[in-house]
């Protein structure tokens, strides 16, 4: 059994309908055929809302991905395997990581092309997110232009987009992997990618915006070191 993710496809889609195709009681789980809640990783957190049937809404709070299923936490009671749900994603909340995500992608673009520095770690949560650069030194001027610039390629209103390659046609693109560790399992054939076309092409799984105008625009609030050639950056997601 798989669970299809309709945000590879659409990201936009907030309401689907779906089949149970297993229950764990113990946990209060459910897993479903299809599904628009993003079940976390890369730093993106899962999405939350609410799964209806028997014309009763139940709240999500939690999914995850479990080998080939997505397995989505309930409160209450669960479906029985089998029976048809209607599913709704807090939209407003994943909105924010999809322009959240996209900003990170922008600002790893800027920091990769402008002083080939790689990505040693990140976390986001809506609206808000970390990036972790290996970079030797860093300093308030640093900081201000690296914004400046993010800024002004979200402003550019790239396109966004994403494809599955192959394991071999992925790996034939250079400087695909911009992690200073290679995080992608060596059991995964079809490799996703999404591109800020003209500014960044990563592997990835997430969800993004469309286009870079929807991010809004992004502020640096804060940047540490966290080691010798590893410094962190903090930013915020504003709207316009």
């Amino acid at each position: 059994m798989t669970t299809q993710f309709i945000g590879y496809v659409d990201a936009y889609q907030k309401n689907f309908k779906a089949h149970v195709v297993a229950v764990n009681e113990s946990e209060r789980a459910v897993a479903l055929d299809q599904t628009a809640f993003y079940p976390g990783g890369g730093g993106q957190p899962c999405d939350l809302g609410k799964l209806t049937w028997a014309d009763k809404p139940h709240a999500v709070i939690k999914v995850a991905k479990q080998d080939d299923l997505i397995w989505h936490w309930l409160e209450e009671q669960l479906p029985l395997v089998g029976e048809e749900v209607q599913g709704e994603i807090d939209w407003e909340r994943r909105y924010q990581l999809m322009r959240t995500h996209t900003a990170m992608h922008a600002l790893c673009g800027v920091v990769w092309r402008d002083y080939g520095a790689s990505v040693t770690g990140g976390n986001m949560e809506p609206l808000q997110g970390r990036m972790d650069f290996e970079f030797e030194t860093m300093h308030r001027d640093l900081v201000e232009v690296i914004e400046a610039r993010v800024n002004q390629e979200i402003a550019a209103a790239h396109s966004v987009r994403s494809r599955f390659l192959s394991r071999e046609e992925a790996f034939r693109i250079p400087d695909l992997i911009r992690t200073k560790i290679n995080l992608l399992p060596q059991g995964i054939t079809e490799v996703r990618i999404v591109e800020i076309e003209g500014l960044d092409l990563q592997a990835d799984g997430g969800t993004h915006v469309a286009n870079t105008r929807e991010v809004g625009k992004v502020k640096v609030v804060d940047y540490k070191s966290k080691g010798k050639i590893n410094k962190r950056i903090f930013i915020e997601v504003l709207d316009e």
